[in-house]
């Protein structure tokens, strides 16, 4: 097969999470270690670092993975889903898996896949595992595509674990209260193996010492290890200072992945890269400082806080769920005097607790309705009618370009328009750098 029968053939044949939802979802590792057994258990043979979470773990990922690639390490990042590419999900420092490899994979595996009927996950997550061993990388940085315990991902056994926070998200899968969705991240944490929680409640922490106790596993909480200060929030830059509260030491930090929630996930990746100095990793300040400020550029992330035009500023952003919007909503308050009329595109899917995101957005927005192009998605029509119970008012557009492009001409040159409320409606974008 070409490259792009290949594609086709993933996208056709294997159950897609992100296109028809929950119906994909394979409650047991089985398949995945069935299909890894089959190519010579490649997971045994990388260094890696586990990230979960319900909302920040992309970016910290990709955080992670910029200083361990500017630290001079071969190193391996799987993240889902992708925007643009399928192949943005494997790459290794910053550059994104072969098509031949791809091709050769898929091939290889394609009659144990027909027996077994893998989802596209499960697949994809082999696929990974598979060329980072190929390619003999000294370290892979691997995010879990949804929950934690029964994650495709989890047959790993990392040097370090992060779980990055805990809210509402697929609670039709993962729970219906903090304290269940914590349960099935905490499922990463693994005996003996360090665990950072970036953030947690009082429902979720009682959860995650549990864990760790019953693990033998060091358990660290940056939300107590350091404060933030002296937060400085542009369109395209963030700048704060950190406080070690163990040694009061300060430093401070310049990120290109701009958003306010960010603050928060520094926090976690600075906890996480001092565990990983104590495992004897060495990461100088210098390549810390220099990955931090440049990590849309070493590891390609997009879709965070990403502004792609001005007069008036179009900002791409992939929060998705009440947890999310509530972040964003916060960088908009911080921002929301430098403007004059917000307008936002927005699109959601079937599967999500829609009407709790709508009783957050503001109302003196004006908005523009319309869906990504998979079937999962909540059609345009039904989420306007939805949003005019909750006071929000707008047209409905046929696809994200329409409405952006809409958004443009009834926007002046000091406006803010705001693309959010599904990964795959930012996806759809043009603009995408």
């Amino acid at each position: 097969m070409t490259y792009q029968q290949t594609i086709d053939y993933l996208y056709a044949q294997l159950p897609m999470f992100s296109r028809i939802g929950s119906a994909a979802y394979k409650t047991d590792l089985h398949n995945t270690i069935e299909l890894c057994n089959a190519i010579g258990n490649p997971e045994n043979k990388f260094k890696s670092i586990h990230i979960a979470g319900t909302n920040g773990k992309g970016s910290t990922s990709h955080m992670l993975a910029a200083m361990l690639q500017q630290a001079g390490y071969k190193t391996g990042l799987y993240t889902s889903p992708h925007l643009k590419d399928f192949r943005e999900r494997i790459r290794i420092n910053g550059e994104m898996v072969s098509e031949d490899f791809i091709i050769d994979f898929v091939a290889r595996t394609k009659q144990l896949s027909d027996r077994i009927e893998p989802s596209f996950f499960e697949l994809t997550v082999a696929m990974a595992f598979d060329y980072f061993a190929q390619e003999k990388v000294d370290i892979a940085v691997i995010e879990t595509g949804l929950g934690g315990r029964l994650d495709s991902t989890n047959i790993i056994t990392p040097i370090l674990s992060v779980i990055t926070n805990i809210g509402y998200d697929h609670i039709n899968i993962l729970g219906d209260t903090l304290g269940k969705i914590a349960f099935e991240k905490a499922g990463i944490i693994k005996p003996g193996v360090p665990v950072v929680i970036g953030e947690y409640m009082d429902e979720t922490k009682p959860v995650f010492i549990k864990k760790a106790k019953e693990a033998q596993s060091p358990v660290f909480f940056p939300q107590d290890g350091y404060t933030v200060s002296n937060i400085n929030s542009s369109l395209y830059q963030l700048a704060c200072d950190i406080t070690s509260i163990g040694n009061n030491h300060t430093e401070t930090f310049t990120l290109d992945l701009n958003g306010l929630y960010q603050i928060k996930n520094l926090r976690t990746v600075l906890c996480a890269e001092g565990v990983l100095l104590q495992l004897g990793y060495n990461i100088t300040e210098e390549a810390e400082k220099y990955a931090l400020a440049n990590v849309k550029k070493l590891t390609g992330l997009h879709g965070r806080w990403d502004v792609i035009g001005e007069n008036p500023a179009v900002v791409l952003d992939v929060a998705h769920n009440e947890d999310g919007i509530k972040h964003l909503l916060w960088q908009l308050s911080v921002i929301r005097n430098r403007f004059e009329k917000l307008h936002i595109v927005t699109g959601m899917v079937k599967d999500k607790d829609i009407d709790k995101v709508l009783a957050l957005l503001p109302k003196e927005a004006v908005y523009y309705f319309t869906n990504a192009q998979i079937p999962r998605a909540l059609p345009a029509a039904e989420l306007q009618e939805k949003a005019n119970t909750f006071k929000l008012e707008g047209n409905v557009f046929k696809d994200v370009n329409d409405a952006v492009e809409n958004a443009k001409q009834n926007a002046s040159p000091k406006d803010l328009i705001l693309v959010c409320g599904s990964v795959f409606l930012v996806g759809e974008v043009g603009a995408i750098k």
